[in-house]
């Protein structure tokens, strides 16, 4: 993909792709799921145990298939519906295929253990349109009032380039940038801990910003704040400025912000369709069996308090007042709601776990999309030769406009604006109609002969995740400071470090993850609990396929001191 500040080292296709998720611990997920022996297995004598399984969005509902496949019996609790941030919804009244993706709507090729799952339900992918990428077929950059047209980077203005060039020499000097994106590459983990133990040491207290202004390339303030408001890969990333620079050095480093591709269809298919599927290679349970078929079509409701009670048990209720008790329990839902809307006993988690729960930092975000009569945007403007209309960023209150269709003279969809943290609180107050209202409003500044309006079929659709009861924000971004607090959320699955009356109940979902806003992180966050729960249970790998847990002293994230 040619992004508008493109990654400091471009690469071939036939350069070999990333196929491991961060720096912090470079274990090799897609390798472990691919492997012919399969990832564990516990003794005949705990078949049928059950484990509660809490949320079930796509961390949950990966958990729940790969114990189901071990044999175990997942109960799956969830509050709204299956898909959690993987949610996709359609607009009243127009063709069902005409869809939106609220939460997670492009996905790296980095994200090898995400893929297995595609690939498993048999889901399609194709390129998704972010800025100057070639799935896009013109972009707009509109700033300060004055609009520039390109189809790459190339016919932007030359400071454009400038800040191209200062991201790359300051990712070079302040980061190591090619060393450790070639490690990364040829899974040299030796080398990979060696650059990433320096730079944990050096970087966890600095900002983003302060990154930045610590380079001489991004000296000028003026190319800080272009490359703010416009950013690489998918648009503007001065809403990441306050956060800790070791979160943005996880996805330039893995190429999480190049090559995005879409699911065809919504993304929300993969957990509803891993919620249906009935694998061919299960213990225990006979062929036919499914999470669907196990919950009798429906997952139970929203937990409403956790407790620990004798023998190191969990005990869940739920919103219907029914309380069960288990031997382990995975809890993939957002962190905070163990503060707020579930009421939980002091027990479940050591002190400092809490406390980093409680210092997680969310980013807010929003988004709009209306459905359009067709994709009028690919007329060319008689006067000019222009497309009408082209993917826009800009420092307006819409920030990124996406154009999104599946072919001439078919209904299509706009993704009006798509925003986060201040910009995203901006729209909180206003309905969905009153935000269209605004968004039309501002483009219709940087488009003065186009009616976008005219063209629009059905009421649009919006989200504000920091409003929604159970999330409460889109994903964590760490501050600087937060690393020690991760580490403990990450290391979580590796009970054998806690005592024993703090064991049997296991974090994952994508904000205990190091590469929170990705869904593979909620994969990866999901396999790591997996293999916890094989361990409680008496559980192994075979010696030929290594877990997580099993590798862990050899890649475990840097630990920080706390004195």
């Amino acid at each position: 993909m040619t992004s508008t500040v493109p990654n400091a080292v471009q690469h071939t296709d036939a350069q070999p792709p990333i196929t491991m998720f961060g720096p912090d611990f470079p274990y090799a997920y897609d390798d472990f799921l691919a492997h012919p022996a399969g990832i564990g297995q516990i003794p005949a004598t705990e078949h049928g145990a059950e484990v509660a399984v809490i949320g079930g969005g796509l961390s949950g509902t990966v958990a729940a298939y790969e114990l189901m496949k071990m044999g175990l019996r997942p109960v799956v609790y969830e509050a709204d519906r299956i898909g959690g941030r993987l949610r996709t919804v359609g607009f009243e009244g127009c063709d069902p295929a005409l869809t939106a993706e609220m939460g997670a709507m492009r996905f790296p090729p980095s994200s090898t253990a995400l893929q297995h799952y595609i690939d498993l339900v048999g889901l399609e992918t194709k390129p998704f349109p972010n800025p100057l990428s070639p799935a896009t077929p013109s972009t707009v950059v509109d700033l300060k009032g004055e609009s520039h047209y390109a189809r790459t980077i190339d016919d932007l203005p030359p400071v454009y380039r400038e800040v191209m060039d200062a991201w790359n020499s300051c990712l070079e000097e302040g980061a190591d940038f090619s060393d450790m994106n070639r490690a990364m590459r040829e899974r040299d983990v030796p080398r990979i801990r060696e650059i990433w133990a320096k730079l944990v040491e050096k970087l966890d207290d600095q900002t983003f910003y302060g990154f930045l202004c610590a380079s001489d390339s991004f000296s000028s303030f003026r190319h800080r704040e272009i490359f703010g408001q416009v950013g690489f890969g998918t648009g503007g990333w001065d809403t990441d400025f306050p956060n800790s620079i070791l979160e943005i050095l996880r996805v330039v480093y893995t190429e999480a912000d190049d090559h995005h591709r879409g699911i065809v269809g919504g993304s929300q298919q993969l957990p509803l369709r891993l919620w249906e599927r009935e694998p061919q290679k299960l213990v225990h349970w006979p062929l036919g069996t499914s999470l669907s078929s196990l919950h009798d079509g429906q997952p139970r409701g929203a937990v409403t308090r956790l407790d620990r009670t004798a023998g190191n048990r969990v005990t869940v209720t739920d919103a219907t007042g029914d309380i069960r008790t288990y031997r382990a329990a995975v809890f993939t839902g957002q962190s905070w709601l163990l503060l707020s809307k579930i009421a939980c006993d002091d027990a479940l988690f050591p002190i400092d776990h809490w406390t980093a729960m409680e210092r997680t930092h969310y980013m807010e975000s929003s988004k709009l999309f209306v459905p359009v009569d067709r994709p009028f945007w690919l007329d060319k403007d008689a006067t000019t030769g222009r497309d009408t209309m082209s993917m826009t960023l800009t420092d307006r209150m819409t920030r990124g406009t996406y154009l999104l269709d599946d072919g001439p003279g078919k209904p299509a969809v706009i993704c009006l604006s798509y925003t986060w943290c201040d910009d995203s609180l901006k729209w909180l107050p206003l309905s969905p109609k009153e935000r269209m209202d605004v968004m039309l409003k501002s483009l219709g500044e940087i488009y003065p002969g186009v009616d976008i309006r005219k063209h629009v079929i059905g009421n649009p659709v919006t989200v504000s995740w920091e409003n929604e009861p159970y999330f409460m924000g889109a994903f964590k971004a760490n501050l600087p400071g937060h690393y020690r607090y991760q580490r403990r959320l990450f290391t979580h699955f590796m009970q054998d470090r806690l005592p024993a009356d703090k064991r049997g109940l296991f974090l994952a979902g994508d904000d205990i993850s190091w590469t929170a806003g990705w869904a593979e992180g909620a994969v990866q966050t999901a396999l790591n609990a997996v293999w916890g729960v094989m361990a409680q249970f008496g559980g192994a790998t075979d010696p030929t396929n290594p877990g997580p847990g099993d590798v862990f002293d050899d890649i475990a994230p840097v630990e920080l001191p706390e004195g």
